[in-house]
């Protein structure tokens, strides 16, 4: 399973996400340009240590990322408040390319046009969106309970 992040704005969800695929062991992608350096220091105090433990493969643009995508035959599963369907009952596969946007901005059309599929995770009306590390795990977290490609005996992360 991997999760990208297209031109992620905000260093310390990046790093939080980061975190979450450490700890769930899922493949990281950042589809630059970022809005911050990577070296930033929120980005690397909330992925705190983790950051040695994730596989993270920066792309400089998005058109080197669907390159490698469509090397590697992964789907993309772009998670967005203009979905199609719930992300609930979607079929994931083992290894799915789940996307993440923006935080100001979202993907582009561009972006949008090529993906496999556009869920949404529902929330209440009249609200507007969850936070993308908070909406990366509950997707993640989906995916591989339906894959049960969760790292199976493996000690669990938690904070210390």
């Amino acid at each position: 399973m991997h999760i990208a992040l297209f031109q992620p704005d905000i260093p310390q969800n990046t790093g939080t996400i980061l975190r979450l695929c450490a700890c769930l062991g899922a493949a990281a992608h950042i589809i630059e340009p970022a809005g911050f350096p990577i070296s930033d220091r929120h980005f690397r105090r909330a992925g705190m240590d983790y950051l040695d433990h994730v596989t993270i493969t920066r792309h400089d643009s998005w058109s080197k990322f669907e390159q490698w995508r469509n090397e590697a035959g992964s789907r993309l599963v772009l998670f967005t408040t203009k979905g199609a369907g719930s992300y609930l009952d979607f079929r994931y596969q083992s290894d799915d390319v789940l996307l993440f946007g923006r935080e100001s901005a979202g993907v582009t059309d561009e972006v949008a046009s090529v993906a496999d599929a556009r869920l949404v995770i529902p929330i209440r009306p009249g609200l507007r969106s969850l936070n993308v590390a908070m909406a990366a795990a509950m997707a993640l977290g989906e995916a591989l309970r339906q894959t049960g490609a969760a790292a199976a005996g493996e000690m669990p992360c938690e904070e210390r």
